[in-house]
Order: structure tokens, then sequence, then C-alpha cells
């Protein structure tokens, strides 16, 4: 099949279709839609058809004009040519809310949720249901637990908070925001990068329940065996154009899909691992660490030169671990040493000092200043170096990012660009690229490549596997499995709070760790 041919679509009746949306309509179709912005062609020419009660899944490369495509449908952005065309009729959306109104809700990546408010405030936000100007908050509270029994989520209090709700709770409640406008398609941003294993499974049911009442779903993700089980048809973007449309998610070889993004045929691309060296110094020594509640008398070790890798589910407190070590949580027992010194508990600087950078998991509110240039966020951790009597110098500061988005291969590598403007993959370029200028001697990373897609991907496995030839130490936490097993030297497995197994990388596999992370219970007390 070649780029530019589509593959044959098919449809199975639905089945509690409203009554005015015709099983497998198209409800959506875009046209040579076309987006600029200065220097760069974000979508060029893009094809996209989406039908009632389908999942569509789009897949692309980060800077592929997923993100930008997404806004277009959204409301956040008028595309400067092409047709989008709604339920049969031309539509322009001139804001977010017109979109809404016209039954697009979309469920971005980092939920656009207000912590303080309740789940019923969250699902009405904007249209809260009123009379005499007064908001009625029992109905709106009926209405709400309403649809949040028709998402299989009945448990959830109205009334609750949304900050007291776990992630998972969380996406659930931008869902029923999108079910309170009565939507007919709704955009899912990576909707499972943050959900443990068995959550995912509950995402897919609620998906398929919605589709079974033709609501239509585009489904974002960069996880392919997701594409596979819970999609319909795929369209493919590559530098803002489809390469590929309406390929059979189920039977398309995921080798064709990664093909399609970037021209290679296979997922994982790791760099070659180097023999083990045990006569490199030790860098980092971690003994019977331990914050109650999250994680208990974890000791480890890390060497120059060495990628250890922690493999465990979401909530295993692999995060939580890492954020101790590097001094942003106090530790209420053990101890924390660099090269032999004892780091003080609960310190960002002591840490740093010693030669430790993190990049964190929640790149966007922990280590980017979204707002700033690209080359104010890479010399963030050595502005030092480029400020005197009270000025900085701007030039050197770009220079020495420029050098860092050249060897990063960082798109656009205009580093005077905001950095919000970047795609996901190419953020965590700039948080990784950060601590290259330091002296860095550990580089602690929490889930490197979550939203990074698979040619990204395959970039930062060289960075740090490059980074490690050069004498730094890294320790990384990964949810998925073959990416600790293809990166790291030496891994270690975490359940419910407790390194349950250590072992070099060659000695394991993903049905190994699969068993020891999700054995829960029945493995307690098994020896490591």
């Amino acid at each position: 099949m070649n780029d530019s041919e589509e593959a044959e679509v098919t449809n199975e009746p639905l089945v509690e279709a409203p009554a005015d949306t015709v099983a497998g309509e198209v409800v959506l179709r875009l046209t040579d839609v076309v987006k600029t912005f200065p220097g760069v062609r974000a979508l060029d020419g893009v094809q996209l058809e989406v039908r009632a009660g389908e999942v569509h899944c789009l897949l692309g490369q980060n800077g592929a004009g997923k993100s930008t495509l997404i806004k277009v449908l959204a409301g956040v952005h008028r595309p400067d040519s092409g047709e989008v065309v709604l339920r049969g009729e031309p539509a322009a959306f001139v804001n977010p809310q017109a979109a809404m109104r016209a039954g697009i809700a979309t469920i971005y990546q980092e939920l656009d949720l207000v912590e303080d408010l309740s789940v019923a405030e969250n699902a009405f936000l904007g249209h809260e249901p009123r009379r005499l100007g007064f908001v009625r908050r029992g109905h709106m509270a009926r209405r709400t637990r309403q649809i949040l029994a028709r998402l299989g989520h009945p448990e959830i209090p109205p009334g609750r908070l949304v900050r007291h709700l776990p992630a998972a709770g969380k996406q659930i409640v931008s869902m029923a925001r999108a079910l309170s406008h009565e939507a007919r398609l709704i955009i899912m941003d990576e909707p499972s990068a943050v959900l443990a294993h068995d959550e995912v499974g509950n995402l897919f049911r609620i998906i398929r329940e919605l589709t079974a009442q033709g609501i239509a779903v585009i489904y974002i993700s960069h996880r392919l065996e997701e594409i596979r089980e819970i999609g319909d048809r795929v369209t493919v973007l590559k530098d803002g154009r489809t390469t590929a449309a309406n390929l059979p998610a189920r039977e398309t070889p995921t080798r064709d899909l990664v093909s399609r993004m970037t021209g290679r045929t296979i997922e994982y691309v790791f760099p070659d691992r180097p023999a083990d060296d045990p006569a490199s110094d030790e860098l980092l020594r971690v003994e019977g660490l331990t914050r109650h509640g999250e994680f208990a008398d974890v000791s480890l070790d890390v060497r120059a030169g060495e990628i250890v890798g922690i493999a465990g589910l979401v909530g295993s407190g692999r995060s939580e671990l890492l954020e101790t070590i590097y001094g942003a949580r106090r530790a209420q027992a053990g101890t924390v040493r660099m090269g032999g010194r004892t780091l003080r508990p609960g310190s960002v600087g002591a840490a740093v000092r010693a030669g430790m950078g993190m990049a964190p998991e929640e790149r966007k509110s922990q280590a980017l200043l979204l707002g700033e240039p690209i080359y104010r966020n890479v010399t963030l951790a050595t502005f030092g170096r480029y400020a005197r009597l009270g000025f900085t110098d701007a030039a050197r500061e770009r220079a020495a990012a420029d050098r860092i988005a050249t060897s990063l291969d960082l798109r656009p590598r205009d580093v005077r660009r905001a950095v919000r403007t970047l795609s996901g993959g190419n953020q965590q370029k700039v948080v990784v690229g950060r601590w290259l200028l330091g002296d860095t001697r550990l580089l602690l990373l929490d889930e490197p490549t979550r939203g990074v897609d698979v040619g990204a991907r395959a970039e930062l496995y060289q960075v740090i596997r490059e980074l490690a030839a050069r004498g730094v130490g890294v320790l990384l936490v990964s949810s998925e499995v073959p990416e600790v097993l293809g990166l790291a030297d030496r891994v270690l497995v975490m359940r419910e709070g407790r390194v349950v197994r250590e072992a070099p990388a060659g000695e394991l596999d993903e049905n190994t760790v699969l068993d020891l992370v999700m054995a829960g219970s029945l493995m307690e007390g098994a020896p490591a």
C-alpha cells in the first residue's frame, strides 16, 4: 500500500446509538488543512476522517503536527486553509467554547481541572445550570451523578474535591465534563500516560461504552500495543502531512505503523550495552531509605558510567524514591551518599552541589519555565556561569544552548522560541540537555520517554548511553519494561514500596519482571 492510498473501511453496527446518529456516519472530515506559525509549517495539508462510534487513533512523532491538529479541532487555533466538516456542515471554531458547543471535547494529557473545585463543579465548569442567576447545585450534583454512573463510576462523590482523587479518578472527571456538554466527538491525548496497568483496562472499558453510544473518539498514544487493543482505524502524521489514513488498527503490524511514522521498522532502538566495568568508582549509595506509606528499607548503588533501571507499576514508590534521593522529599530513615559523602536529607541544593541532576516525570510543572525561551531553560542549572555584576550574558547563554540543541537534534532549533511551543519529546530533550552543561556526575531520570514518540525515544536512548560513556551514572525509572531492560545495565524491580529483585538486565526478561511487579500479596515474603 502506498502512502497516498487509504485502507478499506469497515464498520460494525453500533449498540444503543442515539436516534439522530447513523451508525458509522462520518462525524468529522478534514481536507487539506494547513496551519503555519512563524518559520514552521505545522500542518501541511492534513486529511482525516472520523466516524461515529469508532476509536480513531492518531499516530506521529513529536513535531509531526498532532498537538497543532488537536488545537485546531479544539478551537485554540484556526487553520490557514483547508476544510473542516462536522456532521456534514462546514465548521470554523473561533474559540474553544465554540468547539465545545459544536460537540467536540478535548481531554489533554495534562488534565485541565481545577483542583480546589468539586467533581460536579469541574464537570459543569463554564456552563453551570442556573435559575434566576443562581447556580442550581443540587441539579448539578444529580446530573454529575448520572454521568458518572454512565461512565461506570457511581462511587465517585460529586461533592469531593478533585485534588483528593487519584490520577484515574481525575481522568474520569475530565470525561464527565465532556459528556456534560453532550459531546459527539471526544479527543483523548495520551490518556493512559498517568495510569497504572489495571486502570488502563478500565479506561478501555469506558471508551468502548462511549463508542457503543455512537460517540466518536480520537485516541492519541505512543504505546502502539494500545492502538491494536482499543483502536478501529489509524491515521499517521509525519512532518505535518498525513502519510497513511484509515489503516485497520488491529491488523496493521506494529513495524508498518512505526515505519510510516519514522522510516524505521522497530519500536525500541537501544544503543549497544558496553561490557561491565566492576572497577568503576561508586557514585551513589542508598541504604535503608524509608518514607512511610511510599517505600521502605530501599538500598541501592550506582557506579560511574552505569545505567541502573527501576521497574515497577505506578504507585510502587519508584518516583517517590527518586525524589527523595534528589532531596525533593525528606526521608524518615536511611542515608544517601554521593562519592562517599552523606547528603543532607531533604536538600535539593546539597544534591545538586554534589553533582546530581534530575529530569522529573512532570516536566511541564516541575522542570520547565514554559513561558521562557529554550536557552533560558537549558542554562537554568548553570545560570551563574552567564551572570556578571548583576547582568546576564544572553549571547553566551544562547550559544551554549545552541550547542546542546544541535547535539540533541532539537526541533525547531531556534533557542529563542518559548519552550511551551515545543512538542513533548523536544521539551524532554531540553530538560536532559540542561544537565549536559553542568558538572553532573549522576543523572536521575523519571519516566524519561513519557509522551515521547518512537523517533525521539531512540535519540534520547543514545543521549543517555553517551552520558554513561562519559562516566555519568544514571538512575532511571520507567513504566515500560522493555525500555528498562533494553537501556539499563542493572535492574531493580519494585513492588508496593520495596525492592523485590535486583539483577543484571541481561538476566531478566519482560515476563519475569511483569510477574514480579504484578504478583501482589501472593509474592509477599518471597526472596528477592
